[in-house]
């Protein structure tokens, strides 16, 4: 998507004029990375952090509530959602400011929300007026947003804390790594909500597999995500194509990347971790191949993702040329599991059980507490290593790793949508774009229903290639 001068204003779903929005890529990084870096950091031991929200939805209202509560000089002052009955807690959903301002109540801090109506937004482009008066914004829109507003939130110099993934195709992705650079040049500080980095477990097991060798070197990990079909929001009368997909945002590529890209990133982003060995960067297969389709368990009227994938990817020499294989299904009365398994010459580590045995299945090492102890909630935890990385001005940026996770998802469902094997290289130098280039709710979506109101799954076999269609 290149760089194109801003249009005339376009109604919202409202009627409210707002301005299309068209990213520049190349230019807002640019007109970053040339400002005074000295001016953008929060000024480590400051009382204050003013924090920003945008998006409305389930997630962010926790992870609001997480990040005021990790640090009482927090202070929400702004919010911003595509939708006002978000904001406002009046749409389908339920959800917003005043699920935020309840559980705040109960947990005793109601004076951390300060959003009077004069600083509430609605519209695709409400996100900037967030981020411009905040110090800490918290973002958890639909992920194909996320590299807009991430460069946004870093050429303004702020502190950032986004929910996974970041990206649902190769220019997002380039996107996020070069605003990340510019993240470090500027010492802001991001944290990305892939929290198994931040529980204990993996931590402890991550120090078992590379420093104490436990298992080996790794030859071979497999991950899963099976669970049931999530949330779908009924068409309502009066809602064109565009506000239908918005509010139903998990059942379209352009939005979610599909659901391995949603909820199985967690287990492929702990795959890819333990296997570079490297907490900071991350690390990412080379190729990817597999399969994956919809089993009809629902109309073809709800959206275009698929039900299930099951993907092959392979590392590099540099990472014993270790197969990682993949699997997530969201299908009704099937086996369940959430899980990531890592084989090494000398062992096997289980994850979900916290365990590593040897080849015969005697217990090596197992994560256990002392009596009447618990972890803390990597939720609460990811949030509160936000704060103490502001308040002691201490480099953190998890953009890295987040983006690298998250473009692992998207190389898994150019596989399973083509049935051809794809190069990591290939995919990322293509810089393809899945977004539209104008974002209003009177712009056309970047996918429609057939007359009979299906909408089209993508063939393996016949399903081009975006950089080749």
């Amino acid at each position: 998507m290149t760089d194109k001068p801003t249009p005339e204003p376009a109604k919202t779903e409202s009627g409210t004029s707002r301005r299309k929005f068209i990213a520049a890529t190349a230019g807002a990084t640019a007109a970053a990375s040339a400002l005074p870096i000295e001016s953008y950091a929060q000024v480590a031991g400051s009382d204050e952090i003013k924090v920003g929200m945008i998006g409305c939805g389930g997630r962010n209202s926790g992870a609001i509530v997480q990040n005021l509560t990790a640090n009482d000089s927090a202070r929400l002052v702004a919010i911003a959602d595509a939708f006002q009955d978000k904001i406002d807690g009046t749409g389908p959903r339920g959800q917003g400011l005043p699920i935020i301002q309840k559980q705040m109540e109960k947990n005793g801090s109601l004076k951390q929300v300060d959003v009077p109506e004069s600083r509430q937004y609605a519209g695709f482009d409400a996100y900037k007026e967030v981020i411009d008066q905040v110090d800490l914004v918290c973002i958890a829109t639909p992920p194909g947003f996320r590299p807009i507003h991430f460069e946004y939130a870093v050429q303004a110099g702020k502190n950032v804390f986004m929910e996974k993934p970041v990206c649902v195709d190769a220019h997002g992705y380039n996107r996020i790594i070069e605003a990340a650079k510019v993240a470090d040049q500027k010492n802001l500080k991001v944290v990305v909500g892939l929290q198994r980095h931040y529980q204990n477990v993996y931590l402890e097991a991550f120090k078992k597999v590379h420093e104490e060798g436990l298992i080996g070197d790794i030859v071979s990990a497999q991950c899963w995500w099976n669970g049931s079909r999530p949330w779908i929001i009924e068409r309502q009368p009066g809602w064109n194509e565009m506000t239908y997909q918005m509010r139903n945002w998990y059942h379209f590529v352009w939005l979610c990347g599909d659901h391995i890209a949603e909820q199985h990133i967690h287990n492929i982003d702990v795959i890819n971790w333990f296997v570079s060995g490297d907490s900071a960067m991350g690390g990412h297969p080379i190729s990817a191949q597999g399969m994956g389709g919809r089993a009809g368990t629902e109309p073809l009227t709800v959206g275009e993702i698929y039900d299930h994938h099951y993907v092959e990817f392979r590392f590099g020499p540099e990472h014993n040329n270790v197969v990682m294989n993949s699997q997530c299904r969201q299908i009704k009365n099937t086996w369940r599991r959430v899980a990531e398994e890592i084989h090494g010459t000398d062992g096997i580590l289980y994850l979900a059980e916290g365990k590593i045995t040897d080849l015969k299945g005697n217990v090596k090492w197992q994560h256990r507490l002392p009596r009447g102890e618990k972890d803390p909630n990597p939720y609460d935890v990811e949030h509160e290593m936000l704060h103490k990385h502001i308040r002691e001005d201490i480099p953190i940026n998890n953009a890295y790793y987040g983006a690298k996770s998250s473009f692992t998802t998207t190389l898994g469902r150019l596989a399973t949508y083509s049935g051809q094997e794809i190069t990591w290289d290939e995919a990322v130098k293509s810089d393809f774009s899945i977004m539209p280039e104008v974002f209003a709710f009177d712009a056309e979506a970047p996918v429609q229903p057939g007359p009979d109101g299906n909408y089209q799954l993508a063939i393996p076999g016949e399903w081009p290639l975006p950089w080749k269609a």
